[in-house]
């Protein structure tokens, strides 16, 4: 028959059926105290270099007439002196185990000194007796008077000096353990907590993230698990344990994710990757181990992780050997908490990078990342949503257009949107204004893509027409070719390192057609060819774009299979290990790459000489007028050109649906006037 633990007796101070054995519990502020005792200890029982002696006034009296002193001080205030033995009296005085001359410890460097204290009856009467003494003997000491040192005084000149070093202690101990705890808490997570009750300075929610349409669909799905977890377990689904979000840099990883924690009902643990990382040996697999011990205490929850490849780095992949140690460390315990044999039900794992080729592959796995979510640069309706969000806050007046806007930040991302509203209001307010104007917004786009505008760049009359010719010649053929971006505005004020700048409007294709690409190629010619055609000579100023023309080329010999003599081939590693320290083809393919380059760019720069020769006229009358104004719009070159027979795709659907503005306006039925209203 089996003994029942709950019949065991209760000892004092114990709990029922633990026979009053407590756990033995540590804590840090022992350490403390027991630093204090050892101080005080050192500091009462160190009585320094000096032996000291207490005698009566019938024998200090009989010792200062035999001139035993070398110096007396008298203490007004507590009626007692303290008098200094001479070297030769001090056995005598002392007695005959006091060693003055040579020190007690080996430790100790300097002589003991030896003196004696007596309580006087009065100054006044020490002062009597010391004059008849002086008068009647040889007496050499010299006598001091002192009020000395109050009590309190004296207190806290012996104990401040301890407190200051327990002070510094506690404070260099705290800074150790990032805030409290002691050093002993260094292991723990840094993560912030944020819940319902949290209170959070500004609260960020789905609806301040505009676009992501399909990037907040499945971090809503996350969510709404969370909140009705029956709606999904009944039909035997499982939610993801973990959504990694992936994209360049400002597109709003870091602000969905706020978003969760602004919507989600359930505690958001919230950390960076770098906050893993620390100098001590254990401390990061540590923190994760404590991270989700947490988590799972609070379950059911999110945690985010910020900048993941900080931590989650491919393995193996540093030449240093041994220096990635503590990493990987890290990284297999973040591995092992995340799909272990431990269970992590009801938490989720969240994590942000624009870095997803470096991952470790074990990190991606299903399981571990169920759902990598693509969170790419906003499109065009995405561009004019974000705009509007960032104009909540702004005083605009009716020049400003969001469809306008979003078609001159081709490219942008959510954080340069930002950037441009608040530049725009930055050079509204410089200028003086109580609107921000749709001039504002043009120059907030051109200070961010091109830089400030140099006017006190100091340029010779040559130089100025070499960049007014290279930036028509851009200028002519965009107008001329069917598929090159139309141009918004050319300037040939300097701004940045570029002495001259063209905007265009460029078309958002989701793929490029090869003829698309020479054209493309043959407008950046053209300054080049515009330099050479009409000043014999060619400069420097067309650097940027050759290196763009050339780049463009190789992308379409090397990747996209666009060469006659090298078609449908693909010498690009989508793996990202870019073959590792070998090129994928022989010497020979090497050889008809680079001249398959030469030819593309020789072909469509003849092409640019020869349509700006067969319109030298306009190149040449658009070149005046840029000289004369030094910033020209699309309006100038149609007046010099004609209307542009080209019409991009975003020119036709901005054109048809003015149109459709336009007739719902006229089919809408009219509201009648009545008498009074006329």
């Amino acid at each position: 028959m089996s003994e029942n633990n709950n019949n065991k007796p209760n000892l004092p101070g114990g709990k029922p059926g633990t026979g009053g054995n407590k756990p033995f519990k540590f804590n840090v502020s022992w350490i403390y105290g027991l630093i204090i005792i050892m101080l005080l200890t050192v500091f009462f029982t160190n009585t320094g270099n000096s032996d000291t002696k207490e005698i009566g006034w019938t024998e200090f009296k009989k010792w200062v007439t035999k001139n035993a002193f070398s110096e007396i001080t008298v203490n007004l205030n507590s009626n007692t002196a303290t008098a200094k033995i001479k070297p030769d009296f001090a056995v005598e005085i002392l007695g005959k185990d006091s060693t003055v001359a040579a020190p007690k410890s080996p430790f100790k460097t300097q002589a003991r000194s030896a003196s004696v204290t007596v309580i006087i009856p009065s100054p006044d009467r020490f002062s009597d007796f010391y004059e008849k003494a002086t008068a009647q003997y040889t007496i050499d000491a010299p006598v001091t008077y002192d009020k000395g040192n109050s009590l309190l005084w004296t207190i806290l000149v012996n104990i401040f000096p301890i407190l200051l070093f327990v002070f510094l202690w506690v404070f260099i101990m705290r800074r150790m353990s990032g805030g409290g705890g002691g050093v002993f808490s260094v292991g723990r997570t840094k993560a912030q907590i944020y819940d319902k009750s949290s209170p959070n300075s500004k609260r960020v929610t789905f609806k301040d993230v505009a676009g992501l349409a399909e990037a907040k669909q499945e971090v809503e799905e996350i969510v709404d698990f969370l909140r009705n977890p029956g709606r999904y377990t009944d039909l035997g689904a499982k939610i993801p344990k973990g959504a990694l979000l992936v994209g360049p840099p400002g597109t709003g990883k870091t602000l969905l994710a706020k978003a969760v924690a602004g919507e989600a009902e359930v505690p958001f643990f919230s950390l960076s990757g770098s906050d893993f990382v620390e100098m001590f040996v254990g401390v990061g697999a540590s923190r994760v181990r404590d991270l989700f011990r947490q988590a799972k205490d609070k379950a059911p929850c999110i945690v985010f992780i910020d900048e993941i490849d900080a931590v989650g780095r491919a393995r193996g992949r540093n030449v240093n050997m041994g220096s990635n140690d503590e990493r990987e460390n890290t990284l297999n315990q973040l591995l092992t908490e995340m799909d272990g044999f431990g269970s992590n039900s009801g938490v989720i794992i969240l994590a942000a990078t624009n870095r997803v080729d470096i991952l470790d592959k074990a990190l991606l796995r299903a399981g571990r990342f169920d759902r990598q979510i693509n969170v790419e640069l906003p499109e065009l309706n995405e561009r004019k949503e974000i705009f509007i969000v960032h104009l909540r806050n702004i005083k605009i007046d009716e020049t400003v257009d969001t469809e306008f806007m979003a078609r001159q930040t081709p490219g942008f991302s959510g954080a340069d949107i930002a950037n441009v509203c608040n530049e725009a209001a930055l050079i509204a307010a410089r200028n003086g204004k109580e609107f921000v104007q749709k001039e504002d917004f043009m120059n907030a786009v051109d200070r961010i893509v091109g830089g400030l505008e140099k006017k006190s760049k100091v340029t010779t009359p040559e130089e100025r027409r070499t960049i007014a010719l290279h930036e028509a010649g851009h200028a002519t053929l965009s107008w001329l070719l069917e598929h090159a971006n139309p141009l918004v505005k050319v300037t040939i004020v300097p701004r940045g390192k570029a002495l001259g700048a063209a905007w265009y409007m460029p078309e958002e294709r989701q793929i490029t057609t090869y003829q698309q690409l020479q054209d493309e190629m043959c407008a950046t010619l053209g300054g080049r060819a515009a330099e050479e055609l009409f000043t014999g000579k060619i400069s420097t100023g067309a650097a940027n774009d050759l290196e763009r023309v050339t780049k463009q080329s190789y992308a379409m010999v090397v990747y996209y299979g666009m060469s006659e003599r090298l078609p449908n081939l693909n010498y690009y590693d989508a793996s990202g290990q870019d073959w590792g320290f070998s090129k994928p083809y022989s010497d020979e393919t090497a050889l008809l790459i680079d001249e398959e380059v030469k030819r593309i760019i020789n072909e469509q720069y003849d092409r640019a000489k020869q349509l700006l020769t067969e319109h030298k006229e306009q190149h040449k009358a658009l070149t005046g007028v840029l000289l004369e104004k030094e910033v020209i719009y699309a309006d100038d070159l149609e007046r010099i050109f004609g209307k542009r027979k080209w019409i991009s795709r975003s020119q036709e659907i901005l054109q048809q649906q003015e149109i459709e503005k336009q007739a719902g306006t006229e089919d809408a039925p009219q509201e009648e006037k009545t008498p009074a209203d006329e």
